[in-house]
């Protein structure tokens, strides 16, 4: 397929039928406009975020909707330990026994600023958040991956993944950091077909992130969380078997 119909994927209402799939950042925004389509294609989402409140009214949101019943897995990565990762895979392995897919959507921004003047705490928030969070989730759900026989992890990625720009700071390094993180667990997976790992850039979408990023911009001239949902569904869903180390996007042109 080419990048733009990846991009377009439209598959039917059964797609993703019995795949357990973990979101993280699932309480809004992308997170959760994914956590409804993957829902409505017939996925179980394993819903993950910091506020309990917030992944309860998902959960509601997906029952609402007729998806087959979610479950929640409250996590705060910002201050999470291995205990708390640990208890994640525990749960998610006495519950399902497996892990279909794990996308990583969680990611703090925060504010931009000149490395002259980046404020160290920042710094380490963002790369703990964005990067060391993605690399121990993963770590603790692989025994939960290589028990499906087509798992598929995404992890989200940026324009300035590929070219770091001013004022970006720990948010580019660490989505170059995720980039590289993907390329090598699908290198260390190549034997393993059954599992993928694929980096995902949702590119210029109408989130709150989007909008601290750019506050001068129309977001109404941005598409929607619900709009980019297509390369997502294609990674996860057995379309993109085979297909793995690869860097994509949700929007082309």
């Amino acid at each position: 397929m080419t990048p733009a119909e990846i991009a377009a994927f439209a598959p039917p209402a059964d797609h993703l039928a019995g795949r357990v799939i973990l979101v993280t950042g699932a309480t809004k925004g992308i997170g959760r406009a994914l956590a409804l389509g993957l829902g409505q294609h017939g996925a179980t989402v394993i819903l993950s975020g910091r506020s309990v409140k917030k992944l309860e009214k998902v959960y509601d949101e997906l029952i609402a909707a007729g998806c087959p019943t979610p479950a929640m897995l409250p996590l705060d990565l910002e201050n999470a330990l291995a205990t708390h990762y640990d208890a994640v895979a525990e749960a998610i392995g006495h519950e399902f026994g497996r892990l279909d897919g794990l996308v990583h959507n969680a990611s703090l921004l925060l504010t931009r600023s000149p490395i002259s003047h980046y404020d160290v705490p920042t710094w380490c928030r963002l790369l703990q958040v964005n990067l060391t969070a993605t690399f121990a989730l993963t770590q603790v759900c692989l025994p939960l991956l290589e028990k499906s026989t087509d798992a598929s992890v995404i992890m989200t990625s940026s324009g300035v993944a590929q070219r770091g720009r001013a004022y970006w700071g720990a948010y580019a390094v660490s989505k170059a950091g995720i980039e590289n993180l993907a390329e090598v667990l699908a290198d260390e997976y190549e034997s393993n077909p059954c599992i993928r790992f694929n980096t995902l850039n949702p590119g210029a979408v109408r989130t709150d992130m989007r909008a601290l990023a750019y506050p001068a911009e129309d977001a109404l001239q941005l598409k929607t969380p619900a709009e980019i949902l297509g390369a997502y569904l294609w990674l996860l869903g057995p379309a993109s078997r085979g297909h793995s180390g690869g860097r994509y996007h949700c929007q082309v042109g």
